[in-house]
């Protein structure tokens, strides 16, 4: 789960008010939320506070494919599960969502997805500052003799910053499981290695 200290924000967005009001209910107590009831107000509500949107794809007017483009479009660095009615097909490869849930859904599953979006999210984070670590390491291990990377107090803390990185995105991982796991890896084109086709 994320360590934020504020309550990550779940926008529902979904054009049946007591569906929206009903998912907005089961997560209340444990995540802030916001509610939308068709495409123009989720616009109106997106910001760079948003954490997770809970997605209804048929919508009057403005649809949740188009809600997903414009998050796309403005670069709001939120998870994305889709809720719908409408069964997946072959036009879901090049959307820009994480999860993919048909209705009719439970507490259970919508509780569960939005706590394995928050895992996901916390995952890519830490990997994206794992990586910025490593590369400053590097840059400084080709440039600096040892000698002088012993020495710098900062150098040490990087390396501190880069143990520490390491086993929380391990740690988080294994909390993950393999399904979510092999999402984040998709989605950050790191495949495993020994992927199968079993």
């Amino acid at each position: 789960m994320t360590d934020s200290t504020t309550d990550p924000i779940v926008l529902v967005v979904d054009d049946e008010r007591g569906l929206a009001d009903l998912y907005a209910a089961w997560l209340s107590g444990r995540y802030t939320t916001r509610i939308a009831y068709d495409g123009d107000g989720a616009l109106d509500q997106l910001d760079a506070d948003i954490s997770i949107v809970l997605l209804d794809r048929q919508m009057p007017g403005f649809s949740g494919d188009a809600v997903l483009e414009e998050i796309e479009r403005r670069e709001i660095g939120c998870q994305i599960a889709m809720v719908t009615a409408v069964e997946p097909d072959f036009d879901i490869i090049e959307m820009g969502f994480d999860d993919y849930l048909c209705k009719p859904v439970s507490q259970d599953d919508i509780v569960e997805t939005v706590e394995s979006l928050l895992d996901r999210q916390d995952y890519e984070e830490a990997l994206s500052e794992l990586f910025s670590a490593v590369s400053k390491k590097a840059a400084l291990t080709e440039q600096k003799p040892p000698e002088e990377l012993a020495a710098n107090r900062d150098y040490q803390n990087l390396l501190g910053r880069i143990e520490a990185l390491e086993t929380q995105t391990h740690q988080l991982v294994t909390e993950m499981d393999s399904l979510d796991a092999a999402a984040v890896f998709r989605q950050l084109d790191l495949g495993p290695a020994d992927e199968s086709n079993e």
